[in-house]
């Protein structure tokens, strides 16, 4: 079965400084609705304006990943979304009053356990996932290598190597979403010593601690420094552990450096807009190289949705003269008025119809169905896709009249959206197996516009009449 979509049960407030203004942040997440997203709001500006979380509106990747739009800038937005992506929640306003998110700890788990405590609602229209059909390769020629592969899940592998003694190469993957919770949302942020210094510095980092990063040093450090690092940070001592991190934190995994890297992904790949079905595949990335790949996955995204969009949506010009007008239809088919449900079959195959029913306001169904807000019944949909499978098989009978089509299963009936007064129906059925023995299985799509209103599988005899 596809999955739902999901959203938050009730807001949820979360508070911290952000790591490069040093400001306090209050940052709340609300339930929103299906189709949404990930949302951004500057509550603190005028007019209150929104960023969508979307790879085309990064404008820094320095220090973090920033967003800009209608105005207004986030900052730091990774480990907020890789939260939400890794809770596989679809829909979510995120309110908050200074330009960057919390950094927290430096990991996703405290936006984790507050979405958790609240609660996630699940909603009624499907998640739609883009799978990737093809491999989409990366590479900014500079030792950053990405790759996405066709897969049924979310899978990532991480491979970072920043030719320092102390790290040296770590590997960190998780083959499923569900594993991003306990395995990857806990692990840091982290930083060489040397960059440190230089961004305490410049000023950078004011609400940079050394809770919320690990500090690795890659070179000797004399006492003298030592002293004046636990100056800078306001700490009575600090030293360097074994492992060759400052003693400021103890690793939650040996390789947590390369797992924050795969958090990072998590978060920045959300920006691509549509959840993944794919193997993805990284060799020492960034932000930089997670937007700019998140943007090819974007545009193929975007290219697959329009030609799946042309491929599915069926053609139907009404100054076409039809193949059957209403009069034909009613002496192929069993069905009089107020029950005939097709006015006129425009294409037709051995293997297809493409049939139009035009809904009218005069319907007499709209006098007791909703009628003060008229929707044509789903039942009468699925009569209306009947009866053209009824024309497509019966058509070519020498003596269509002597026989009937009866319905006998009806599977995965969905409905995608309301049919209305003034809406034009337009039919597609397509057998999916030969006929045998008198039954046959048929796919059915209808169409309002270039928008899917209904579909189902069918079977069903045909039965000579007695």
């Amino acid at each position: 079965m596809d999955k739902l979509q999901t959203t938050l049960k009730a807001p949820v407030t979360v508070s911290g400084v952000g790591l490069h203004t040093g400001n306090l942040v209050n940052l709340t997440f609300e339930p929103a609705p299906e189709n949404h997203g990930y949302v951004f709001q500057r509550i603190d500006l005028e007019g209150q304006p929104k960023v969508k979380a979307d790879c085309d509106l990064v404008v820094d990747t320095s220090r973090g990943t920033t967003l800009e739009d209608n105005g207004a800038r986030v900052g730091t937005v990774e480990h907020v979304l890789a939260a939400l992506a890794g809770l596989e929640i679809d829909n979510c306003l995120i309110k908050l009053d200074a330009s960057e998110t919390p950094i927290m700890d430096g990991s996703s788990k405290p936006f984790i356990d507050v979405l958790l405590a609240t609660g996630i609602e699940t909603q009624k229209k499907e998640r739609e996932y883009f799978e990737i059909p093809k491999r989409i390769n990366y590479s900014d020629g500079k030792g950053v290598e990405m790759m996405a592969l066709p897969a049924d899940e979310y899978r990532l592998t991480v491979m970072v190597d920043y030719n320092s003694p102390v790290l040296g190469s770590q590997h960190a993957s998780i083959v499923n979403l569900t594993e991003f919770k306990d395995e990857i949302s806990s692990c840091r942020t982290f930083c060489f010593l040397h960059e440190l210094e230089m961004l305490v510095k410049n000023d950078l980092i004011k609400g940079g601690d050394l809770n919320n990063a690990i500090v690795i040093v890659d070179r000797a450090i004399e006492d003298e420094e030592m002293e004046s690092l636990a100056k800078l940070f306001n700490k009575d001592k600090i030293a360097v552990k074994k492992e060759g991190i400052l003693n400021n934190v103890e690793l939650r995994f040996q390789n947590e450096p390369a797992r924050h890297k795969l958090l990072d992904m998590v978060g920045d790949l959300a920006l691509a807009g549509v959840p993944l079905k794919a193997q993805i595949l990284a060799a020492r990335p960034g932000h930089a190289a997670n937007v700019a790949f998140a943007k090819k996955i974007k545009k193929a995204y975007l290219e697959a949705k329009k030609a799946k969009k042309e491929d599915i949506t069926p053609q139907y010009d009404p100054n076409v003269t039809p193949v059957f007008n209403h009069q034909e239809i009613g002496r192929i088919l069993p069905h009089k008025h107020p029950f005939l449900l097709v006015d006129k079959v425009v294409k037709i195959s051995s293997e297809e119809v493409i049939a139009v029913k035009n809904i009218t306001g005069d319907q007499y169904f709209f006098q007791g169905h909703f009628p003060h807000e008229p929707i044509m019944p789903g039942v009468l949909q699925l009569e209306a896709m009947a009866q053209a499978g009824g024309v497509l098989v019966l058509a070519d009978k020498e003596n269509p009249e002597k026989w009937s089509t009866y319905f006998v299963k009806i599977e995965n009936a969905k409905f995608k959206d309301k049919v209305v007064p003034g809406d034009t129906l337009v039919i597609r059925m397509a057998l999916t197996g030969p006929v045998r023995r008198g039954l046959c299985m048929m796919k059915g799509e209808a169409f309002v516009g270039n928008k899917m209103v209904c579909e189902a599988s069918m079977m069903a005899q045909i039965v000579e009449n007695k």
